[in-house]
């Protein structure tokens, strides 16, 4: 019997992810953009990159034999596809083709009833990218690399599950399940690491990967109310945090929501910890809807990019959707 399974994982670059003015001019002016959200469900990787709405795909689709519980055979399929890089000047476009490095792949056996596959893809942009960088010879001019690191573990009796091992610390990396569905995120997003490190033997073609810092999916809604966020008429504040940092102090009088745009922030009440959340979080609901004072702490676990907002930017009602399904106070022993 044949036991299959796949993962994959789609790069994009969000907004507000390009830190350093030199950095983000060609973003501000219109040469380059950045990425929309890719959807919650895949339904064609193809369509997807020729639209210019993700940067490159890592595709692992990997199969087992199985005879009486024993894994007699197995193999590894899938790919790493990029997209092209358009840039815009003027009332002009400009594609340059991207540059894909070779896939690489291997299998071992994870215990007498599984095989462990893995698959790091990626490349680099077609588009020149001069730059200083941190190591010799402190100047480059090919644009950095940036891939994604996947396993995905098959076992005789047809359960599986995958990670994502290593990535690039740019851009942003949603990862997908067997059914295509949407079910990890990479949580933190480092553009100056990357450009002045991801090149030569420092990425996985040399001898060094990036681990993945992942967070758990949001809720469908509250994908939906941060682009209200994004997109309404008044654009938000953009607060930076260090690590250790407090956004939000229990018991404060405040009126502000929250969309978490980068990184893990710790929800503490009464001194403990009681989740950790990450991009895509909509968080001081409650404050706005009920007594108007923080009901938690919020502290920032890693470097965190956070979009500040009132509360005429949002559906209230959906807003009220999100405070009940959150609660983790009320939970908090």
């Amino acid at each position: 019997m044949r036991r299959e399974g796949s993962v994959t994982a789609v790069s994009w670059i969000p907004s507000e992810s390009v830190t350093g003015a030199v950095f983000r001019v060609p973003f501000e002016v219109g040469l380059s953009h950045y990425d929309e959200p890719p959807p919650e469900v895949l339904s064609d990787i193809d369509a997807l990159l020729q639209a210019d709405r993700a940067r490159f795909v890592n595709h692992l689709r990997a199969w087992i034999e199985v005879d009486d519980g024993v894994i007699v055979d197995h193999g590894h399929e899938g790919a790493g596809r990029i997209g092209s890089t358009t840039l815009r000047l003027g009332r002009q476009d400009m594609t340059f083709a991207a540059i894909a490095l070779p896939d690489r792949r291997r299998a071992e056996t994870a215990g007498p009833d599984a095989v462990r596959f893995e698959q790091t893809a990626g490349g680099r942009t077609g588009v020149p990218a001069p730059r200083r960088v941190s190591r010799p010879p402190f100047v480059q001019f090919a644009a950095p690399l940036a891939w994604t690191t996947l396993t995905l573990t098959l076992h005789a009796d047809g359960t599986q599950h995958f990670e994502l091992t290593g990535a690039s610390p740019f851009p942003r990396h949603w990862v997908y399940d067997k059914d295509r569905r949407l079910a990890v995120k990479s949580a933190t997003i480092d553009y100056q690491q990357w450009s002045t490190a991801a090149f030569g033997r420092h990425t996985p073609w040399g001898d060094t990967d990036s681990p993945a810092f992942v967070g758990e999916v949001e809720s469908a809604l509250e994908r939906e109310l941060s682009q209200q966020i994004m997109r309404s008429g008044t654009k938000p504040k953009i607060r930076r945090l260090r690590k250790g940092d407090h956004l939000t102090e229990q018991g404060e009088q405040a009126d502000e929501l929250f969309l978490l745009l980068d990184g893990v922030l710790s929800v503490d009440v009464d001194r403990k910890a009681v989740a950790e959340v990450g991009p895509g979080a909509v968080l001081g609901e409650r404050a706005i809807l009920e007594t108007g004072r923080r009901t938690a702490s919020l502290t920032a676990v890693t470097r965190c990019t956070v979009a500040v907002a009132d509360r005429g930017s949002v559906d209230l009602e959906a807003l009220q959707e999100i405070a009940e399904s959150h609660r983790r106070e009320d939970t908090a022993t």
